[in-house]
């Protein structure tokens, strides 16, 4: 696949893919129809092995998001996938050459799998007629199931002979999805090519610090935090913060605690290899604003150092 699904179509043949995906969609529409109000309104199982079957059931079958994250821990990606395939009209041997190299993952947790997935699901994609590739991109990254819109953004992190600048703006609308699941897979899956082109990555998060979206800014610091979650570490930027300075300083007095928890969360990872440096951030920040806001990220940032 070395092109954008929607690259050689005029507006249209999009507009048809579209009608088409609604068409094809009309069964599972019918069937969202009859999930009960309790359980669209349910707040979720405190731990994955609690959630209800009949739940975990519509989880795997495409037809509901996971409400938390003991919800998205208990879906069954696998299940899940042979569901998105078969009611798109994949080969079942296609199914079948994924699971073989699930089998043969040396670490299979939840996001080795959704990477995988999402790289075979590239993979099947190239091999695809544009205009199927068109209508299988659309379908998944519009999906009623938060994970299948995340195998879309990983399906973009795949898409090595596109630029750095390409991958992230197509991946840009799953990094402000409304559910968390698809913008912590949207982050997840560019970390990787970001790491790859460092410098660029910076000057793009630059930019995106200063988005009026929360979830954009948000992406703008956790895709690069030098640490991380579940994910490789960034050597350069456990060694040398300050180069993602640009992207931390429009953040210093956010009004969004989910943006305040990251950049916080990005200090105290750099505070473990470049304690000074963190310090004397911390302390200009405290100076040039005495707020609630940049106080909260100060406390957050120095709570290794401090204890």
């Amino acid at each position: 696949m070395t092109a954008s699904p929607l690259d050689n179509f005029g507006e249209l043949t999009v507009v048809l893919i579209k009608i088409e995906y609604i068409v094809s969609n009309k069964t599972a529409s019918m069937m969202d129809l009859k999930i009960s109000d309790e359980i669209r309104n349910r707040k979720g199982a405190r731990k994955p092995a609690e959630v209800p079957a009949e739940v975990l059931e519509l989880l795997n079958s495409g037809l509901l998001e996971t409400v938390n994250l003991s919800e998205w821990l208990a879906v069954d990606q696998l299940a899940l996938l042979q569901h998105f395939m078969q009611d798109h009209g994949m080969a079942s041997s296609a199914y079948e050459r994924i699971y073989t190299a699930y089998q043969q993952l040396k670490k299979q947790t939840v996001n080795t799998v959704n990477q995988l997935i999402g790289q075979e699901l590239q993979r099947l994609l190239a091999d695809e007629a544009p205009d199927r590739q068109a209508r299988l991109y659309e379908q998944m990254s519009h999906h009623v199931s938060d994970i299948v819109r995340g195998w879309a953004a990983y399906v973009v992190s795949f898409q090595s002979d596109w630029s750095l600048e390409k991958q992230l703006e197509a991946v840009r609308p799953f990094a402000a999805d409304a559910h968390f699941g698809v913008r912590e897979l949207a982050w997840f899956a560019m970390r990787p090519p970001m790491a790859l082109e460092l410098t660029k990555a910076i000057g793009i998060m630059e930019e995106w610090a200063k988005s009026d979206d929360e979830n954009i800014r948000r992406f703008a610091t956790e895709s690069l935090r030098p640490r991380g979650v579940w994910c490789a570490h960034i050597e350069e930027l456990k060694e040398q913060p300050h180069l993602a300075v640009g992207i931390l300083e429009p953040l210093k007095n956010d009004p969004s605690k989910y943006v305040r928890d990251s950049v916080g969360n990005w200090l105290n990872d750099a505070s473990k290899s470049a304690p000074d440096w963190v310090e004397d951030l911390c302390e200009r920040w405290g100076s040039e604003s005495d707020t609630k806001a940049t106080n909260y990220i100060i406390k957050r940032a120095l709570r290794t150092l401090r204890k």
